[in-house]
């Protein structure tokens, strides 16, 4: 197979129809580094909105136990990914973050938003960063990807196309965008978090790489400084770099989901679907990603 083939095969299928197919393809051979940051930086998004992130500090799942949020929601999300909708193992997913969602009070603005997050930041950090841009194709499945997800999440008013998922997202955060102080916090231990996974005296240049690939708008919301001109031109250089190499490679001959990311740490011995994430009494707290009952096992 050649650098592009895949891309071919993807072009042969039916967006409407064949979406679990080209978003697989697409985010599992053809960009699995990419999707995986690309939906790190989604769900961080969130937080400046502060009716996200006031509620995610005071639930201190992301600030006392960023890991496992962290893992859950990576693997909930992702199990739906690589098994489908129709499996056991992704009904299971999705009702699990259902019953999370249902023990607290979020608006179906904000659990809008978040979907809408998922479905354009893939996109405009592969413009930035990716070793090829996403065909039309991979967008409309994309979102037609989430907006059946949304769905089965009972989010109302879902966008039917790209276009609509990026207007929607580009309104909510300008209307939304804004200072909180429990939402810099979970901002924080996020950015602790990603430092966590390289060496020690790492921790600082990871910090300040983190801080490079956010926009202004984010920079605001947070109150971070604006890093200088010449950390973002490195940071952004390198990753560019990066994609020039990869575009050289020989393309992917197996999936790779996001179980096999070496960030995901906490579930070394395997772990059930249906007992991923947390079972909150309502009003309480515990939830790790925004917005039908049965144990289904996965294998890391």
């Amino acid at each position: 197979m050649k650098r592009y083939d895949r891309l071919k095969e993807i072009q042969r299928l039916d967006p409407e129809k064949d979406f679990l197919t080209i978003y697989r393809l697409t985010s599992t051979y053809e960009f699995p580094w990419d999707f995986t940051r690309a939906l790190e930086l989604a769900l961080y998004r969130t937080y400046a909105v502060p009716s996200i992130g006031r509620l995610l500090a005071e639930t201190a799942e992301l600030t006392d136990r960023t890991q496992k949020r962290y893992d859950d929601t990576a693997l909930l999300l992702d199990t739906v990914v690589e098994h489908g909708f129709e499996s056991e193992d992704g009904r299971t997913a999705i009702r699990r973050i259902n019953q999370m969602h249902r023990s607290y009070d979020i608006s179906n603005d904000d659990m809008r938003y978040v979907l809408c997050t998922f479905v354009v930041m893939p996109k405009r950090w592969i413009d930035s960063y990716g070793w090829r841009r996403l065909s039309d194709h991979e967008l409309r499945a994309c979102a037609a990807y989430y907006a059946l997800l949304g769905k089965h999440m009972g989010i109302k008013e879902i966008p039917q196309s790209f276009e609509e998922f990026e207007r929607c997202l580009d309104t909510y955060e300008e209307e939304h965008f804004g200072w909180d102080e429990g939402a810099r916090k979970v901002s924080d231990a996020t950015l602790a978090l990603m430092a966590s996974w390289y060496p020690g005296p790492l921790a600082p240049l990871v910090r300040g790489a983190s801080l490079a690939l956010l926009d202004d708008a984010l920079l605001r919301a947070f109150r971070y400084d604006t890093p200088a001109p010449a950390t973002r031109a490195v940071v952004r250089g390198a990753l560019r770099l990066r994609a020039r190499a990869v575009r050289l490679l020989p393309p992917r001959s197996t999936p790779h989901y996001a179980r096999q990311n070496p960030e995901i740490k906490g579930y070394p011995d395997g772990y059930t679907v249906g007992s991923l994430g947390t079972f909150p009494t309502p009003g309480v707290g515990g939830c790790p990603v925004p917005h039908t009952e049965s144990p289904a096992a996965t294998q890391p």
